[in-house]
């Protein structure tokens, strides 16, 4: 009787213990996180969305294509560096191809990429930089060097008839430093570039 007993109070233990968990662990804690993160730190939290107008037009940590259907380059705005992610930019299958370095595949899409830069108006094959000819290893970037963003300033405002002096300086203040001063290098966020592109071009 007395086993009995003590078999059925190691069980009602438990399930209160699974109870009280499931309620701090499962409700209480993350109710606290997620009004933590709404409260301090809101936009990070419903995943730094960009807005132009009241309207979703991405988010600035990740990348998206400025090409046509076929994936063409649209010249009036900066371009992304390449993406592996599926058919390119697609958050659902973020990757790299995983080429190695002698991969047929990636050498002709390197060289493609190089053909269609070197049209630019005044570029050369020694100004462009490796981000502008290979794809990051998540496909996502949603920055490129800044060298690559002053690459294509003369081909942007030829485009969109402005003066390249007023887009180079546009790319200029668009430059984000280092993290914390020395971690990685500088870089331009293509969409917050565009936006900014687009509001001169009114």
């Amino acid at each position: 009787m007395s086993s009995s007993r003590g078999t059925g109070r190691q069980y009602w233990v438990a399930i209160r213990a699974m109870i009280v968990l499931t309620i701090v662990v499962g409700v209480i804690y993350p109710l606290v996180i997620t009004g933590v993160g709404q409260l301090a730190f809101a936009a990070q939290a419903n995943g730094s969305l960009v807005k132009v107008n009241g309207t979703t037009v991405g988010s600035s940590l990740i990348g998206q294509s400025f090409t046509d259907a076929k994936g063409n380059a649209i010249a009036t705005w900066f371009q992304s560096r390449p993406s592996a992610a599926g058919k390119g930019y697609d958050s659902g299958a973020s990757s790299g191809s995983n080429y190695g370095p002698e991969n047929p595949t990636l050498i002709t899409s390197i060289a493609d990429r190089k053909k269609a830069i070197e049209s630019l108006d005044g570029v050369t094959a020694s100004q462009i930089p490796a981000d502008a000819l290979t794809t990051s290893a998540s496909g996502l970037d949603p920055q490129i060097s800044p060298a690559y963003a002053l690459l294509q300033v003369n081909a942007v405002a030829k485009a969109r008839g402005l003066d390249p002096s007023k887009v180079k300086a546009l790319v200029e203040s668009k430059i984000q430093g280092r993290d914390l001063g020395y971690l990685g290098e500088p870089t331009v966020n293509v969409l917050q570039l565009n936006i900014a592109l687009a509001e001169m071009s009114k």
